[in-house]
């Protein structure tokens, strides 16, 4: 069923667990994450990024999106991830998308806020949720390569309490992509944020983070947890291992290979999101 990602959020908090933010880029990932979903009996929030959108058209993705998350047998958000541009933003709350992000993080806080209010504003209008960002989390998949710049708790008080936006993603030294060392990640600056602002906290750059720490993370306020890299990892690894097998394989195999990849990612993610399962029985 599609729902906003405010009350999937709402929910998590209530129940003291994260949900899973995962990005899709075709429809083995798409699929993929609603049965792992299914099988978990676990609302879940699929998005795509508008960096990605090049590779995976808006038009033929969100028409997918929305119907998978109608059709599942579980509540599902479809949100914009890093949504850079009201074109884009507008494009797909006209297709049915429940929650957007707008990602202001590149300008100012006086500018920021500004935007992030347009956008609000807009996001109202369609019954849809707002996700914000504050602070440069690292990496590239919002406005280019860029350097973790730590989000302020002073600035994310005032952030909030101007524009009320449903979630919030914090740069806490989390990354986008793959990381090329283990992340250092600042539960201090995570926990004085959680205790002045009670709006539910988003962890981007979920990739590579262990699951002690996620974990942790979700003590202390994260609430969304968005997992890109991983499920595009899971997709190419599970289609390199059916090729080397089927040298001679068909297309729906390949298919086959894919959504079980994403599947067994996200599902994996999925148990510790919920705390449902030691460390050692993933």
């Amino acid at each position: 069923m599609l729902v906003t990602m405010k009350e999937l959020l709402e929910e998590a908090s209530r129940s003291g667990k994260a949900v899973g933010g995962f990005n899709v880029g075709n429809m083995e990932m798409v699929a993929g994450a609603v049965q792992a979903a299914e099988m978990t009996n676990t609302p879940v929030i699929l998005q795509i990024a508008e960096k990605r959108l090049k590779a995976s058209p808006l038009n033929l993705m969100a028409p997918m999106m929305v119907q998978a998350a109608k059709d599942a047998k579980v509540n599902v958000a479809v949100h914009l991830d890093h949504g850079l541009t009201m074109e884009v933003i507008k494009q797909a709350l006209d297709f049915g998308f429940s929650s957007v992000m707008f990602d202001g993080s590149e300008y100012s806080l006086e500018e920021n806020i500004r935007r992030t209010k347009e956008v609000k504003k807009v996001s109202d209008l369609y019954g849809a949720s707002l996700e914000a960002e504050l602070g440069a989390v690292g990496g590239n998949e919002g406005n280019g390569d860029r350097d973790v710049s730590y989000t302020n708790p002073d600035d994310a008080e005032l952030f909030f309490k101007a524009v009320g936006m449903d979630a919030l993603a914090v740069a806490i030294g989390n990354a986008h992509g793959h990381y090329i060392s283990a992340p250092e990640l600042r539960f201090d600056v995570l926990e004085e944020i959680h205790r002045r602002i009670r709006v539910p906290l988003v962890l981007h750059g979920g990739s590579g983070i262990s699951f002690e720490e996620f974990r942790k993370t979700i003590d202390h306020g994260i609430r969304k947890i968005n997992i890109a890299t991983a499920s595009f990892d899971a997709v190419t690894e599970a289609d390199r291992k059916y090729l080397e097998k089927n040298p001679d394989g068909d297309y729906f195999g390949l298919s086959s290979s894919g959504i079980r990849g994403v599947y067994e990612n996200v599902r994996k993610h999925i148990h510790v999101f919920n705390n449902e399962k030691p460390l050692n029985e993933l």
